[in-house]
């Protein structure tokens, strides 16, 4: 960004600082050496950094993102509001009825690592999906401790949405505040991180760094495969040793398969703590509740105050399910809408309107889907091989409890997320605004 760029923006808002470093400053800001040094914090962990730019080289982005103070606080709000609504019984009736009864389990914890995304737009930010086990909090906070200003104008700009140095404590206690939820003392003894095939999945990297901060608070813990596990005498069981709590990174959101047994067995009887855990997923990442959430005379019913009511249509586009009485409306209406089936992940088969064949317009017909008003993504300039290029870009707030952890950014180019577009993946987003404004935290990270 060149001087005249940056005399500009501090004569406009906060808001506006945020966009202008978005689209006019494509400089690097993440320092190679420094990202080695936080992601091989151990000896087990050398590297971890050449293996992920080996294997997975988009993973991260060379470049930063910038939001205004008012955005973080208006993301703070939205997950108020919905954790409002999701309080009331008739809400939690509603959504739990459609779910597995394995859904209605409720021991007390209230699920790490939620994932609340959203697109920035002019109407402010728009929440398109709600994630139970979402991915990349852990990675996020190692890339974000591993920038460095790639000029003197942008210093001042470089707020994190977070305390970096006290973060990986504060993953560490919100599982802790899970065990302490289920009426567990002290602290667990063993943790499992559980996925199936854990070694080939893309973020992989990151279970190896969840196991490095459970072993540095003193707990010991282990990466492994469904299919490891056993429920004997009460207590499951991973290599003839007990586990006491299992941090859930499986897509098998009620724990349905086979395989999944064991697993299953421990948590309907209380044997574990699981985070995340069915109900959670029944509740905030079912995308019907969407549905929900952006209908105002649904709230209505359900008694949600009306000033609630009115935050919660401001920052949700509207959403319905696609039922064969809506078929006609919603494929005249397609070229507005986003479909996404209501149980899916991770963008699989997510089609926008205007792409829709005729084909997959059956398949979505056949049921399980949700149509969303389409909300646009905003860009982020980025410098690739002496070119500048636009990348599309989404925002992605890791909460707990209803309060935000931190706060990151997805870059890419097509129709949705992902980690194939060079110069494209994880970015770290920091808070542009005046002293007074942008804390980095705004009530929004504690």
């Amino acid at each position: 960004m060149d001087a005249g760029d940056f005399s500009f923006t501090r004569q406009v808002g906060a808001r506006r600082v945020a966009e202008a470093i978005n689209r006019a400053c494509d400089c690097r800001s993440l320092d190679p050496e420094r990202l080695r040094l936080q992601l091989e914090a151990e000896p087990g962990l050398f590297g971890l950094a050449a293996e992920i730019g080996r294997s997975r080289p988009h993973l991260f982005s060379a470049t930063a993102v910038f939001i205004a103070p008012e955005t973080l606080r208006a993301m703070a709000d939205m997950l108020a509001a919905i954790e409002s609504v999701l309080a009331l019984p008739a809400y939690q009736a509603t959504a739990l009825d459609r779910a597995p009864p394995i859904a209605r389990i409720d021991h007390g914890p209230r699920s790490v690592f939620m994932g609340f995304d959203f697109h920035l737009g002019e109407a402010g930010p728009q929440l398109i999906e709600i994630n139970t086990n979402a991915g990349g909090a852990v990675l996020n906070g190692v890339l974000a401790r591993a920038q460095r200003a790639c000029c003197e104008q942008i210093r001042p700009f470089l707020r994190p949405t977070a305390e970096l140095e006290t973060l990986d404590q504060r993953w560490v206690d919100d599982f802790l505040a899970e065990w302490s939820l289920q009426g567990r003392s002290g602290m667990p003894a063993r943790v499992a991180i559980v996925d199936e095939h854990p070694a080939a999945q893309y973020l992989y990297p990151e279970f190896l760094l969840f196991r490095h901060l459970f072993r540095n608070a003193g707990i010991e813990a282990v990466i492994c495969d469904p299919a490891e596990l056993s429920f004997e005498s009460g207590r499951l069981m991973h290599g003839g040793v007990p586990i006491d709590l299992v941090y859930n990174r499986l897509t098998d959101f009620y724990l349905q398969t086979a395989a999944l047994a064991p697993l299953r067995a421990a948590y309907e009887t209380g044997a574990i703590v699981l985070t995340p855990h069915p109900r959670a997923h029944a509740l905030y990442a079912d995308k019907r509740n969407l549905s929900v959430l952006s209908d105002a005379a649904r709230l209505a019913e359900l008694g949600v105050p009306q000033p609630i009511i009115v935050r919660l249509l401001a920052g949700i586009p509207r959403t319905v399910e696609v039922t064969p009485a809506r078929a006609d409306a919603l494929w005249a209406a397609r070229r507005s809408l986003f479909f996404k089936p209501f149980a899916g992940f991770g963008s699989r088969a997510t089609y926008r309107g205007d792409k829709l064949t005729k084909r997959v317009w059956k398949e979505i017909l056949a049921g399980g889907y949700v149509a969303q008003s389409l909300a646009l993504p905003s860009e982020r300039r980025v410098a690739l091989d002496g070119q500048s290029s636009d990348l599309k870009l989404d925002v992605r707030a890791y909460a707990y409890a209803g309060a935000i952890r931190l706060v990151a950014a997805r870059l890419y180019r097509g129709q949705t997320t992902n980690f194939r577009t060079p110069g494209g993946g994880f970015a770290p987003v920091f808070v542009a605004g005046t002293n007074d404004l942008a804390t980095g935290r705004s009530g929004a990270a504690a």
